[in-house]
């Protein structure tokens, strides 16, 4: 089987030391970094450095391409530990979580993209604040790419309740896990998109959205999963970012799986689910609603399902993948440390209630960022 590399995108929200206050100090951050010189890996190649977000009080890292999920987890940890100092050296630290819980005003990056969307959407850009977790898998070709899209997406809302990691907003809970999903789907490019059959079919519907005049540009298509206009890789973009780094490095893992299935049913003449996409808007919203702690929709049938169960058919759907891959263990403990313990958002509720403080929420959140728990 040919090894498929992998690299993860993370958001992360800087945060003021000791307050519980976002900070923005995204460009301090990343200057510090470029002074030790660790705002980047040397070497060439796609990854591998730390860079700006649409927000001051964010900054992103993202990782080179791995074919070893052990050394993409070590790699995802190593950058939230440069991260963290290069953030220390000006009195912040650094959070992964998916919205930020108390109450804040983003503060817009003022480069000449952002300013642009900020202009053209109004209060959708000014109010935009949200860190999530984008997963790059490796493909050969457009034609693979899409067949992979087309075969993936009943499964990316499992994917969604597993990462749920932003239960509030603004200061309050909003009753959803994660209420980022939410926040993504202001936007006018987001969501499942139907099966395409073909790249030339992708090609043209992107093309026609470009061509609407509604979106800046091709940068702008924010679905669930995407053809990456960069790379030779379909992006994963419908997780939260994980409080944990283990679990981010389980949401890859299961990520390659999906597509290394996905890929070897297209080579094999199965048909794409024909699952419509306005369900799959439904299957999303259900688990950003529930996260892991109710019930999400089955991917075949759309009917309602305990949330362990749904997550086990993924499992299962993927097991030879994972297998051929080496992968099987490490999904397997993970998955069950997952469901035995939760999401970033059950943890984040859980210390509200036995602190009553979202301060000691965004504390927390340090911590577990920086490797504790």
């Amino acid at each position: 089987m040919h090894v498929r590399t992998v690299g993860i995108e993370e958001e992360l929200f800087l945060v003021e030391a000791g307050s519980g206050r976002a900070l923005g100090a995204a460009g301090q951050v990343l200057a510090q970094a470029r002074a030790a010189g660790t705002d980047r890996l040397p070497g060439e190649g796609p990854g591998g450095e730390m860079v700006h977000e649409m927000s001051e009080q964010q900054v992103e890292a993202d990782t080179r391409p791995h074919a070893s999920m052990t050394r993409l987890e070590t790699e995802l940890r190593a950058w939230r530990a440069a991260t963290a100092e290069a953030a220390r050296a000006v009195g912040a630290a650094v959070a992964a979580l998916g919205t930020y819980p108390a109450a804040v005003q983003p503060q817009i990056v003022p480069s000449p993209r952002y300013t642009a969307m900020v202009e053209r959407f109004g209060i959708v850009g000014r109010q935009h604040l949200s860190s999530g977790c984008h997963v790059h898998v490796a493909v050969t070709d457009a034609e693979e790419a899409v067949a992979v899209l087309d075969r993936v997406r009943v499964w990316l809302p499992v994917l969604l309740a597993l990462t749920a990691n932003s239960p509030f907003w603004q200061g309050e809970d909003t009753g959803y896990a994660s209420y980022r999903h939410l926040v993504m789907h202001r936007w006018p490019s987001t969501g499942p998109i139907e099966t395409q059959g073909s790249a030339a079919a992708y090609e043209a519907l992107i093309a026609q959205m470009v061509a609407t005049g509604v979106l800046l540009d091709r940068g702008m298509i924010y679905f669930d999963a995407r053809a990456s206009h960069r790379f030779p890789t379909v992006e994963i973009r419908i997780a939260d970012v994980c409080l944990h780094a283990a679990d981010g490095a389980l949401v890859a893992t299961l990520c390659r799986a999906l597509v290394e299935t996905a890929a070897q049913q297209w080579a094999a003449g199965e048909p794409a689910p024909p699952i419509p996409g306005v369900v799959l808007r439904l299957a999303a919203w259900q688990a950003a609603r529930e996260g892991l702690d109710g019930v999400l929709l089955d991917p075949v049938t759309a009917a309602p399902r305990p949330a362990p169960e749904v997550v086990a058919d993924l499992v299962e759907h993927v097991r030879p993948a994972l297998r051929g891959l080496g992968d099987e263990d490490l999904v397997d403990e993970r998955v069950a440390t997952v469901l035995r313990r939760g999401t970033g958002a059950r943890r984040q509720r859980e210390v509200l209630r036995r602190t009553g403080s979202l301060t000691a929420v965004v504390d927390d959140a340090v911590q577990v960022t920086a490797g504790a728990d």
